[in-house]
């Protein structure tokens, strides 16, 4: 490793964006963020798009300032969620602005397709969710198959972003195994299940591996930022694929990973796909990860469910901080009711603030299911962190039964393990010691994942060891056991 190495790395969350400068020196990694931006759906024409432009200006603010530093940059890369696209055609950067993943214009998109569910998991082996790129691509070609014509490719937003800066017009492996249409034993697209699908081939672009250099920065942007001549590298363009290679595990196996934020990504890495069909009926996916790798994990709900409640209630006049949260909830009485955040009604946005929103629905599933209507801020907090954490123990016992292999620790690393209370209830419900740490793991994943790629540090297990030795750690025992047990009988029955 030289003495000091610096990365930019571009890192999109469903929430915000941030670019962050990342320094590897003495074997130790630092990160700083060099600036933040918002990100948010806006709803238009009854549908739900992402503002690309607004995230594109603000990324190119964002090289500014890190140009401003007049550091030797070696490289830049983004990551982001998964499954949303633009097409393109020519010098356009995309012709239509991109549908946000919870647009409900998929519901039902399974039922109209021509293949069967358990074909589309044969060939794929990710799980079932309306959001997937998949459900996407066959309702464009129901409702606008003009511009599937038109166009003469897709790239996902990651890869899109890499493109715009500079790097070739080309699909990353982690990200794209999030569209179900990847073929996760060829790692590259499953051409019958798109021809069967109708969806035209021409448009699919090359794949390519994590790490891979796809370019250098354009002359335009390092007119424009000042910086360099800096490589662009597809990482892994999926940012749970980067958070993945930043856990800190020492061991190839006996722990599973969460990657704790908006969504709750929890699996753990198998060397193959696993396609069996219990692993299709249990809705498990196979992610790409680092190196081929692959991410046996399940996509449940997360703090989206408290995100959406902290909406509603700033709506009504009341701003309330994740630390107010966790407050509150602490008062409240544990135990009383139980909601299960993957029942579909809490994956949809909360509404307004007439119907309800959020805590709305939570009340309308516990009168469903004979339990008390928790009332209160700290006790609907309370039910959203103790259920999400009975999912956390529903979800390692099924990946215990599938992989056949023992799971004794849960690492957790992104913005959710900031929530103390979420982090213990985890450890309490799940039985197993919980390590949290590093929050920003998508970043760090993404900046050594360019350090592989430009020779600096030489494996994914050195890197995993930079991270245990560059940011805190924090241990959570299990606690309380009878109570937890007799809250997990009574979840098991209400799933």
């Amino acid at each position: 490793m030289s003495p000091s190495s610096h990365y930019l790395a571009i890192d999109l969350g469903a929430e915000s964006g941030r670019v962050m400068l990342g320094t590897l020196w003495d074997k130790r990694l630092t990160l700083e963020e060099i600036h933040r931006f918002s990100n948010a759906a806006v709803i238009v024409n009854g549908s739900r798009r992402w503002d690309l432009l607004h995230l594109y200006a603000q990324i190119v603010e964002g090289l500014k300032k890190a140009g401003a530093r007049g550091l030797p940059i070696k490289s830049l890369s983004s990551d982001s969620w998964g499954v949303d696209y633009a097409f393109m055609k020519g010098r356009e950067p995309f012709l239509s602005t991109p549908y946000q993943y919870r647009d409900e214009r998929t519901e039902g998109a399974y039922e109209k397709m021509p293949v069967t569910r358990a074909e589309i998991y044969a060939a794929t082996g990710i799980q079932f969710m309306t959001l997937n790129t998949i459900c996407q691509f066959y309702i464009d070609l129901q409702e606008r198959p003009e511009i599937l014509g038109f166009a003469d490719s897709f790239l996902l937003i990651a890869d899109l972003v890499n493109h715009l800066l500079g790097g070739e017009a080309v699909a990353e492996a982690s990200i794209a195994s999030t569209t179900q249409l990847f073929d996760p034993t060829t790692m590259d697209w499953s051409e019958s299940l798109i021809e069967r699908l109708g969806l035209p081939k021409a448009i699919f672009p090359k794949i390519v591996p994590s790490g891979t250099k796809i370019g250098t920065l354009s002359q335009e942007l390092r007119s424009e930022t000042r910086l360099g001549e800096l490589d662009v590298i597809a990482t892994c363009s999926h940012d749970t694929g980067a958070a993945v290679a930043a856990v800190p595990a020492s061991e190839e196996s006996g722990w599973a990973y969460l990657s704790s934020g908006t969504w709750s990504l929890l699996g753990v890495e198998t060397p193959t796909p696993l396609l069996a069909d219990k692993v299709r009926e249990l809705n498990f996916t196979n992610e790409v990860g680092h190196g081929g790798s692959i991410r046996l994990l399940k996509n449940v709900a997360g703090l989206w469910i408290l995100q959406e409640c902290m909406r509603f209630w700033r709506e009504s006049g009341h701003e309330y901080s994740y630390t107010d949260l966790v407050n509150f909830a602490m008062e409240a009485e544990p135990f009383v009711s139980t909601i299960n955040p993957a029942d579909p009604r809490f994956g949809r946005s909360g509404g307004t603030t007439s119907s309800g929103g959020m805590p709305a629905r939570i009340g309308e599933y516990c009168r469903e299911t004979s339990q008390p209507v928790p009332e209160s801020v700290g006790a609907i907090s309370l039910c959203i962190i103790e259920s999400l954490s009975l999912l956390y123990r529903k979800t390692l016992g099924e990946l215990e039964q599938l992989t056949e292999q023992p799971i004794n620790r849960l690492h957790v690393v992104g913005g959710g393990i900031r929530n103390d209370l979420l982090n213990q209830c985890a450890a309490s419900a799940t039985g197993r010691r919980v390590i949290t740490g590093p929050v920003e793991a998508t970043a760090a994943g993404n900046i050594l994942i360019q350090a592989l790629a430009a020779g600096d540090i030489s494996s994914l297990t050195e890197a995993r060891s930079i991270i245990a030795r560059s940011f805190p750690q924090r241990y959570y025992e299990p606690q309380n056991a009878p109570r937890w047990e007799t809250a997990f009988a009574k979840f098991t029955s209400l799933t």
